[in-house]
């Protein structure tokens, strides 16, 4: 009888992909996805990192996982939290069999207990595995994927220690990229990375990445993947990095969907950030966006809280989201990340100011969605439906925005053309086109 497992996955988009990477992995070694983690031979936790509070929800999830997993059944760790303490992760949690981050090739081996299990293999720094990239991935079970196109990262935030534990940024080949994509067979793509718009820039010096004069190796790179599949998403763009070519293209795709990487508004402080920007470029751009494809959708994410944080800031950055009316923002409070820039600054804010700040953000963001959500009642919009009665448009990225509401026999996976009934907070709910009854139902209800 074949051996079971279970991937437990955290975090980002990210650590999605590193999971399917190793599910397709353990099923190559013969291995079955197991009903649950109490029924499986092996448990796997892919962990976040990212902030002290995704640690904590990783270490809890390790714990509860070790409470429940069968007699015999090995417990295995691995993603950021492996990556980025390894041996002191395996020293704070012994009821743990393997600690094993993605910067080498996994697999199944015997461990010096004698059980099997899963342990990392010491191999040669060529040919580079990127993290799991290059591994076999199974088809998507859903009409939708994402797909990491590089690691790591060559920004120096003063917050961010993902560069410490991931290295510096290593992109795919578009080849390898398009390889994947065919072989996950999904109607939307979803490309990710921790610096997608410089994709390719780490690799255009040795010819593995081309991009033709006046272009770049991002667009190149969605143009490629636009050809093989309906829709093309991309997500985490930082500002400096949107070129105008990149704008055009997305605005003019049938996705016109920007996750911009702002991270806050007040000049001072974006530069004690060590970012570029401030609130009046990025309400420009955000203006240009809306000029080119009024339709489009913009997302993004702020710290609060930051070391220095002034009133004046907080303010700043609440006239900006008035202004700017993104239909989906989160905020986040800092997180004081060991071995990072802004460790070592001074003007800590207290915890109970930044708690208020989030509360006054996240009220004002909530009405500015809502209103957005509001004002498509009666629109029209192409949806891809991704399970029976769930369907999203251009303007929800899966698992992070709304949904959109829908007949539950419409088809899986296909792509329709609805009115949209009503909304309800981040939610909508649409009918299809010439279902005029089932419309005025819905208004009526």
């Amino acid at each position: 009888m074949p051996r079971t497992y279970w991937v437990e996955t955290l975090g980002c988009p990210k650590n999605q992909v590193d999971s399917d990477k190793l599910t397709g992995t353990l099923a190559a070694d013969g291995l079955v996805p197991a009903a649950s983690a109490e029924e499986a031979d092996l448990v796997v936790v892919n962990t976040c990192a990212f902030v002290e509070e995704a640690r904590e929800e990783s270490v809890a999830t390790i714990l509860a996982l070790e409470e429940r997993r069968a007699d015999g059944a090995e417990l295995v760790v691995t993603g950021c939290m492996a990556e980025r303490y390894g041996d002191e992760l395996a020293r704070a949690l012994p009821e743990v069999d393997a600690v094993a981050g993605f910067g080498v090739p996994v697999t199944l081996g015997r461990t010096p207990a004698g059980r099997r299990g899963l342990i990392p293999v010491s191999v040669e720094p060529a040919p580079p595995t990127l993290d799991l990239l290059n591994l076999p991935r199974p088809r998507s079970a859903r009409p939708w994927a994402y797909v990491k196109v590089a690691e790591g990262c060559d920004k120096a935030c003063g917050f961010c220690a993902i560069p410490s534990f991931r290295g510096p940024q290593r992109s795919r080949t578009v080849a390898s990229v398009l390889d994947e994509v065919r072989a996950l067979q999904v109607r939307e793509v979803v490309l990710v990375a921790q610096d997608l718009a410089a994709y390719g820039r780490d690799r255009t010096g040795d010819g593995r990445v081309e991009a033709p004069p006046g272009t770049t190796p991002i667009a190149e790179l969605v143009r490629a993947v636009a050809d093989e599949v309906d829709r093309v998403r991309l997500l985490y763009l930082y500002p400096s990095e949107l070129t105008e070519e990149l704008v055009e293209l997305i605005a003019t795709g049938p996705v016109p969907y920007f996750d911009l990487s702002l991270q806050h508004v007040s000049a001072p402080l974006v530069r004690r950030m060590r970012r570029w920007g401030d609130g009046d470029r990025f309400l420009g751009r955000i203006d240009g966006i809306r000029a080119l494809r009024p339709d489009a959708a913009l997302r993004s994410n702020f710290i609060v809280g930051y070391p220095g944080e002034t009133e004046e800031d907080h303010d700043r950055l609440l006239d900006f989201v008035e202004a700017a009316r993104l239909d989906w923002c989160g905020f986040f409070s800092y997180s004081d990340e060991e071995g990072t820039y802004a460790a070592g600054l001074d003007g800590r804010v207290d915890d109970g100011l930044v708690a208020e700040r989030l509360a006054e953000l996240r009220e004002l963001q909530d009405r500015i969605t809502g209103e957005r959500r509001d004002a498509l009642v009666g629109e029209r919009t192409v949806v891809l439906v991704d399970e029976p009665g769930v369907a999203r448009s251009h303007r929800e990225a899966p698992e992070i925005d709304g949904i959109v509401e829908v007949p539950e026999d419409l088809a899986v996976g296909e792509l329709h053309l609805v009115e949209v009934t009503a909304a309800a907070g981040p939610d909508l709910t649409a009918v299809p086109v010439g279902d005029r009854a089932a419309a005025g139902a819905v208004r009526s209800s």
